[in-house]
C-alpha cells in the first residue's frame, strides 16, 4: 500500500458507488453529494455494490491519485447511512483494506511471560 501521511482525513462515502467511475467523476460525486473539496488533501473511499471492491481518491498536492482494491474473499465492512460520509482514522483504513471490521478490531491474546 502507498503510505498516506498521518494528518490526512479519511472519509468513507456511504452507500454504493458505480465502480466504472474514474477520478473525475468520483471527484464530482465528492463535490455534489458529500459537499467536500476533492482537492483538499483528504482521502475519499468508495465501495461497489457487491462490497468486494473499493476505490479511493486523493489529491496529494502534486496530482490526483486513484487507488483500487478488490478482496478475493469476503466483503468490505461499510457504514449503512446513505448520502453522507463517515470519517475514520488512517489505522481504521488499514483494517478496512485488510477486510477486518474496522469498527471494532479485536486484539489477540498476548502471553505475559514465556514458558
Amino acid at each position: 500500500m502507498i503510505p498516506i501521511p498521518g494528518n490526512v482525513r479519511v472519509l468513507l462515502a456511504t452507500g454504493y458507488t458505480d465502480m466504472r467511475r474514474g477520478f473525475p467523476s468520483l471527484a464530482l460525486q465528492v463535490q455534489e453529494v458529500l459537499h467536500k473539496d476533492p482537492l483538499s488533501g483528504h482521502l475519499f473511499v468508495f465501495r461497489g455494490r457487491r462490497s468486494d471492491l473499493v476505490k479511493a481518491i486523493w489529491h496529494d498536492g502534486q496530482g490526483a491519485c486513484l487507488f483500487t482494491k478488490r478482496l478475493e474473499r469476503g466483503k468490505f465492512i461499510w457504514p449503512s447511512v446513505a448520502g453522507e460520509s463517515v470519517t475514520i482514522s488512517p489505522a481504521q483504513l488499514s483494517y478496512l483494506l485488510s477486510g477486518i471490521d474496522w469498527r471494532n478490531p479485536q486484539e489477540t491474546h498476548r502471553p505475559t511471560r514465556v514458558g
